[in-house]
């Protein structure tokens, strides 16, 4: 038995507008009638919200975005690696802060080994991230590596 295939049209642009193939994104806000906002306004804030990052066999870069206030509005899973990286790329990285009209944001990764003292990947992808974060007008407030009962901040030791 056969079946009918829809003829597809050709798509074009009218003078006025693109009529074809289209992505749409849509900001959904979630959990705001079931959850107050986290206020984060510290390194050891993040710290002890996020300690258990320190559990995972595998490393975990996160990015957490802050609205005027410092209030959490949004995390993202960005990248989950093996025991000794995580892939980062800043496009995947402020895709999703720029969809959520993030103001700031605040990176957050777990380093598997307990030891929080940052790799040279990780001073040179904070860098990058920084500047990407100026260019796009995104304050980065921190990037926080959660070790075993301590934690390493690029803010507090004055390397943003």
């Amino acid at each position: 038995m056969r079946r009918n295939k829809t003829e597809l049209k050709d798509s074009c642009f009218d003078g006025y507008e693109y009529k074809g193939y289209k992505v749409r994104t849509k900001l959904v806000i979630e959990g705001h009638k079931e959850y107050k906002p986290l206020k984060l306004c510290s390194s050891s804030e993040v710290y002890t919200a996020f300690k258990k990052l320190v559990e995972s066999d595998k490393e975990k870069f996160y990015s957490l975005f802050l609205d005027v206030k410092n209030h959490l509005i949004g995390v993202d899973m960005v990248s989950q690696g093996n025991m000794d990286s995580a892939p980062v790329h800043p496009r995947e990285v402020y895709k999703s802060v720029l969809l959520a009209s993030a103001t700031s944001v605040i990176f957050v990764h777990g380093h598997p080994s307990g030891d929080p003292e940052p790799s040279y990947c990780d001073k040179e992808i904070t860098k990058l991230l920084k500047q990407t974060g100026d260019m796009l007008q995104i304050k980065v407030l921190d990037h926080i590596i959660i070790g075993l009962d301590r934690y390493y901040s690029f803010a507090d030791k004055g390397e943003l």
